[in-house]
């Protein structure tokens, strides 16, 4: 690198754009390095609502989650570019029980059957933050180059190939290559993306007969999905699967009967066992090496709060 800098960040997604400004606010120096530009990355095609999914442990994940959304929660209130708080309804065809990230969003109460589509005797109504990605993402790499972060767009062959006192790995599917994590999987997303009929409120229903169904309405469009096909590399739409996730959709927001369709969007999201957010002790040497990936769905739901903790990592004695 032709600057001297305190810390380079491998990745920038969601995740990689939230640990460098998080390094910024504690007065490092940061450099982005990635393959591909923000734009370009799996977090850009992502519909971006908070909710946990396919991430574990499930203690870390409810408070990277809780942090996450207090931080998306005050930019909303800030007018950032892109974020929302998204009135949303949880839909359930058997009683729900207590939802173990409810303590998280600040109150869950019991839909009201005025309020449930046809075929639905249950349901939770909520607030979440939703991100615009291809508003937010541009906003966050604004932000970080008028903090004077530079970003690099190059391959990363190997972390030691980075000359600087901290490296934090935010490389998604490419640590499996890059540190060998084999453990890391795609987790194949299919979404299709729709002419906003007048919607405002976000709808799911995690076990609909018919596979995963959510309907995240943005200001000029909606977002329709989807699917969590593990171990899936196939990024080609399958055109079977996107009248599935139209019919099932439909199911949910009977108003989404003859909205445009605008595209059809297929993403692999980065997933493990567990997240991975850890100092690296076999690294040896002056870099300190901090990992934090393999978040699954649940990129935008753990971002703050997982960046929280990569800077107070980089910086503790």
């Amino acid at each position: 690198m032709s600057e001297q800098v305190d810390a380079v960040v491998v990745g920038a997604g969601i995740s990689g754009l939230a640990s460098a400004l998080a390094l910024q606010a504690r007065g490092r120096r940061v450099t982005i390095v990635s393959e591909r530009p923000a734009v370009a990355s799996t977090s850009y095609l992502a519909a971006a609502v908070w909710f946990p999914t396919r991430a574990g442990p499930r203690e870390k994940v409810l408070a990277w989650g809780a942090r996450t959304y207090t931080a998306l929660a005050e930019q909303a209130a800030q007018g950032v570019p892109g974020i929302v708080m998204r009135e949303s309804l949880m839909l359930f065809r058997e009683p729900p029980g207590e939802q173990w990230w409810a303590s998280a969003v600040g109150g869950v109460r019991a839909a009201a059957p005025a309020e449930l589509p046809p075929g639905y005797r249950y349901g939770l109504r909520f607030v979440v933050p939703l991100a615009e990605m291809p508003s937010y993402l541009p906003w966050l790499v604004a932000r970080f180059e008028a903090g004077g972060g530079r970003l690099e767009d190059r391959r990363v062959g190997s972390l030691a190939e980075l000359d600087a006192p901290v490296v934090v790995n935010c490389s998604g599917l490419g640590a499996r290559e890059l540190v060998g994590d084999l453990s890391v999987v795609p987790v194949r997303g299919q979404i299709v993306r729709v002419r906003n009929p007048g919607l405002r409120m976000s709808v799911r229903d995690e076990h609909h007969p018919g596979g995963r169904a959510y309907v995240h309405p943005r200001g000029r469009d909606a977002i329709l999905g989807g699917t969590l096909d593990e171990g899936s590399w196939d990024d080609r739409v399958d055109p079977a699967t996107s009248r599935a996730i139209l019919e099932r959709c439909r199911d949910l927001v009977p108003a989404l009967a003859g909205a445009e369709v605008l595209e059809h969007i297929v993403g692999l999201r980065p997933a493990r066992p567990t997240v991975r957010l850890e100092l690296d002790a076999d690294t040896g040497g002056a870099t300190r090496v901090i990992h934090n990936y393999g978040h699954g769905g649940s990129g935008i739901t753990l971002s703050w709060g997982c960046a929280e903790e990569v800077a107070a990592l980089a910086t503790a004695s």
